[in-house]
C-alpha cells in the first residue's frame, strides 16, 4: 500500500504540508507540527491515519503528564487491594501493568499512527525523557523484566503550540513543519469542504470580514480557521445577513470569532474612531 499522504476529502493539505508529512514518513522521523491554534495540527494525525488506512493511537499531553505514562503504569494500589481480598491474580504482576499509547503502538502487528498532542504543555524535561524511546523504538519494563521493542516504527505526529521551547536534542530527532495560516485561496477550499455549494456571496463577505478582523493591530486572540467555520455555520442560518457595508462591531455572532472582552472592546473603539473621522 502506498505510504504517500495527499490530504483527504475532509482535510485540505497544502503542498508544503504534504511534502513535510511524506518526508517524515520516508525518513522515519517524528513529524513535529507547530502553528496557530485552530490550524488543524491535531486533526492532521487523524486524517493521515484515515488516508493511509492505519490505526491511530492518541496521547493528549497535560501539564501533569509524565513520559512514563506513555510507556506504562504499574497499578500498585489495585494489587494491594486484591491481595487483601485474596484474589489469585495478584500472583501475576502483569495483571497490574497498564499499557500506555507508546507500548500499544510498539506492539501492534501493523504500522500505526501515534499522535503526541501538545507536547509543550508538559514539564520541560518531558521531551528529553522520550529521547531513547523515539530514537531506539524500545524501552524496558522493570516490573516484568522485559524489553519492549517496536514491531513496526509508528508514524509519529507531535504537535506544539509554542508554549515553551523544546530541547535541541529532541528537535534533532524530528522533521519540523510550521502550518502557516491559510491564504484566502486555501481558506476558500477549506470552507468548500465544510459547506459544499454554499452561496459565493456569503463566503466572500464572511471571508472579507474575517481577514479584516485578523489584520486589526492589537487583537490578542486572532480568530482561527475553526472559528471561521463556526461563524459561517451560524451565518448560513440566514437570520442575520451581512453585506459589504456592515460595520465590524455590528457583525452578527461576533462571539464565534472573538473570545475575550479586550478584543471586542478594541473592535468597538476602532469602529468609533472610524465613524468620527467620517
Amino acid at each position: 500500500m502506498s505510504q504517500t499522504f495527499q490530504g483527504t476529502d475532509q482535510y485540505v493539505a497544502t503542498d508544503e504540508l504534504r511534502v513535510a508529512v511524506n518526508a517524515a514518513i520516508t525518513l522515519q522521523k517524528p513529524l513535529l507540527i507547530k502553528g496557530e491554534p485552530g490550524t488543524g495540527k491535531t486533526l492532521l494525525a487523524f486524517e493521515i491515519a484515515k488516508a493511509l488506512r492505519k490505526q491511530l493511537y492518541t496521547w493528549h499531553v497535560k501539564s501533569t503528564t509524565t513520559a512514563q505514562q506513555g510507556l506504562y503504569e504499574y497499578d500498585a494500589v489495585a494489587r494491594l487491594r486484591d491481595s487483601q481480598l485474596g484474589d489469585e491474580k495478584v500472583k501475576d504482576i502483569a495483571n497490574y501493568i497498564v499499557k500506555g499509547p507508546l507500548w500499544k503502538a510498539f506492539e501492534s502487528e501493523e504500522q500505526v499512527v501515534l499522535l503526541i498532542d501538545e507536547i509543550d504543555k508538559a514539564d520541560i524535561e518531558f521531551p528529553n525523557d522520550l529521547l531513547l524511546e523515539i530514537d531506539k523504538m524500545e524501552f524496558f519494563c522493570y516490573e516484568l523484566q522485559k524489553k519492549v521493542q517496536a514491531v513496526h516504527r509508528p508514524i509519529i505526529i507531535i504537535t506544539s503550540n509554542n508554549e515553551k521551547e523544546l530541547p535541541d536534542a529532541f528537535l534533532r530527532r524530528c522533521f519540523f513543519h510550521y502550518i502557516r495560516f491559510p491564504e484566502r485561496e486555501t481558506m476558500e477550499q477549506i470552507v468548500e469542504v465544510h459547506f459544499p455549494g454554499l452561496q459565493q456571496e456569503l463566503v466572500t463577505r464572511a471571508m472579507q470580514a474575517f481577514y479584516e478582523i485578523r489584520d486589526v493591530n492589537g487583537i490578542k486572540k486572532k480568530p482561527s480557521t475553526s472559528e471561521l467555520i463556526d461563524w459561517i455555520r451560524l451565518l448560513k442560518l440566514g437570520n442575520s445577513p451581512i453585506d459589504a457595508h456592515t460595520p465590524k462591531q455590528e457583525l452578527p455572532y461576533l462571539g464565534a470569532l472573538l473570545k475575550n472582552e479586550q478584543d471586542l472592546d478594541m473592535l468597538l473603539r476602532l469602529a468609533k474612531m472610524g465613524m468620527r473621522r467620517h
